[in-house]
């Protein structure tokens, strides 16, 4: 399977399988295109297509209207006949004979979403977590006695895997601080006779940041994910304390604070974008102008009237591509920023399982309730159907997870011809259940935005890349 398209002036051939990119010219993107056509009626094979290069040359000769001349054409196909030869287009995909073995591993759990606050000072319009109550009507905080069983859950199920990740997460988690920090300090106490190692991170709205949690957080957290939705208009039509109020104003200069103290330590700025605010571009320069470099703005996930709609979609596409264009702006300007979706790897990538099988809910990564429910993870929290277990029993529900573990690029309908599969593993399994009530389908809005971030993403590297062989 080869992709190919055209943006911002580069001609660009993605080799799916093996993850190999191309930058070419828009004679042989056309010629890969029509390849692309035969494979689909039959007439090649999906792989490793068998060209005879002069009556190819033909056909293609007659399929462009003259377009092009006969000898070009025919260089073009030499050139493409080429590279199916040494195995860098078209080539073959040698993970699906192999995906009975890759679903049936021994998998430990390596990573834990602890809910250690079931409550929040905000009331943003479009929280999945219901305000923290996650379907629940219940505001509870998490015990100090339940989250070290769930620290104990973790070391216990993670085999011989040493480093384990931890997020903190709500509702609101530094409502709870306290809890949060002794839970800390118990992680750092048990690590070297367990030998593992911590990797502590927190999500939070801001609204609590101070100078003592700051410097907790600073010197305990690997990582910081910080809510804020950019123009402070578009931030507090959305993001509201319980009584209505924007809570723009209160979060900017915290999270300046903050992020100032933070220094070169990791963290984000994660935004969500909704119908009000398609020209999402306009909140990545508010974070820009703000001082914010690390950023990340998603499209929001619900059926409700403010919800991405297919007829949105257009303006979507347009909106990456600007926001790509400002990437690359900026970073030959010298004023870099990271967008989180811009964030792929051509050299290595994700790993093997991760490609096919996403990120390992319910098998290699679970998320526990403040009453020390065990879930798939964070998103299918209050959906009491998909509670795998409890920390004092440990996982009673071991069929759940083994529907989890089986499910793959290979299981969900329309991946097999999606050209961004490895680089989604198939989408999330909260948006495939909560839209179609089976996490083998897929959430089909959701795919188009990430096959236009894949195709941006892709065009940014070449972009850098002749930059670079230009100075």
């Amino acid at each position: 399977m080869v992709h190919a398209y055209s943006l911002e002036g580069f001609h660009i051939l993605l080799d799916v399988n093996s993850g190999l990119v191309h930058i070419a010219d828009e004679l042989t993107i056309k010629i890969i295109q029509l390849i692309n056509q035969d494979i689909e009626a039959g007439i090649f094979p999906a792989s490793c297509p068998e060209i005879d290069v002069k009556e190819y040359a033909s056909k293609a000769f007659a399929f462009l209207n003259s377009e092009y001349s006969l000898d070009d054409i025919t260089e073009a196909l030499i050139e493409i006949k080429e590279l199916i030869d040494a195995d860098a287009l078209f080539t073959p995909d040698i993970y699906e004979p192999n995906i009975d073995a890759i679903n049936a591993r021994q998998t430990v759990i390596k990573a834990m979403c602890l809910h250690i606050a079931h409550d929040c000072n905000l009331a943003c319009k479009y929280c999945f977590a219901e305000g923290g109550e996650y379907h629940s009507h219940d505001r509870s905080l998490m015990s100090f006695e339940t989250g070290k069983k769930a620290l104990d859950f973790l070391v216990d199920h993670s085999g011989n895997r040493k480093n384990l990740e931890v997020d903190f997460f709500g509702g609101e988690p530094l409502m709870n601080f306290d809890v949060v920090k002794q839970l800390v300090e118990y992680g750092r106490s048990i690590e070297k006779e367990k030998n593992k190692n911590f990797r502590f991170t927190l999500t939070t709205n801001a609204m609590l940041l101070n100078d003592e949690i700051t410097e907790f957080l600073n010197k305990e957290m690997s990582n910081v994910v910080l809510s804020i939705d950019g123009r402070k208009e578009v931030n507090d039509r959305m993001r509201v304390t319980r009584n209505g109020k924007g809570s723009y104003d209160v979060i900017v200069p915290k999270i300046q604070e903050f992020v100032k103290k933070r220094g070169d330590k990791d963290h984000y700025i994660r935004g969500t974008f909704t119908r009000h605010n398609l020209d999402f571009t306009n909140d990545i320069q508010e974070f820009l102008d703000l001082g914010f470099e690390n950023l990340s703005i998603e499209p929001v996930v619900t059926t409700a009237d403010y919800g991405i709609c297919y007829e949105d979609l257009p303006q979507i596409m347009g909106e990456y591509e600007k926001l790509a264009r400002l990437y690359i702006e900026r970073r030959k300007a010298g004023k870099p920023f990271t967008f989180f979706h811009f964030m792929i790897d051509l050299d290595q990538g994700p790993c093997v399982i991760k490609r096919l099988s996403g990120c390992g809910s319910g098998t290699e990564y679970v998320a526990v309730t403040p009453k020390g429910e065990i879930y798939p993870c964070h998103q299918f929290v209050g959906q009491e159907e998909f509670i795998i277990g409890n920390v004092d029993e440990g996982i009673t529900n071991t069929e759940i997870p083994a529907t989890f573990r089986k499910a793959s690029v290979y299981t969900k309908d329309h991946c097999d011809k999606c050209f961004a599969k490895f680089y989604c593993s198939g989408g999330c399994p909260a948006n495939s259940w909560n839209f179609s009530k089976d996490i083998n389908k897929v959430y089909d809005i959701g795919c188009k935005m990430q096959q236009k971030r894949v195709e941006c993403a892709i065009m940014i590297k070449a972009a850098l890349a002749e930059s670079e062989e230009d100075e």
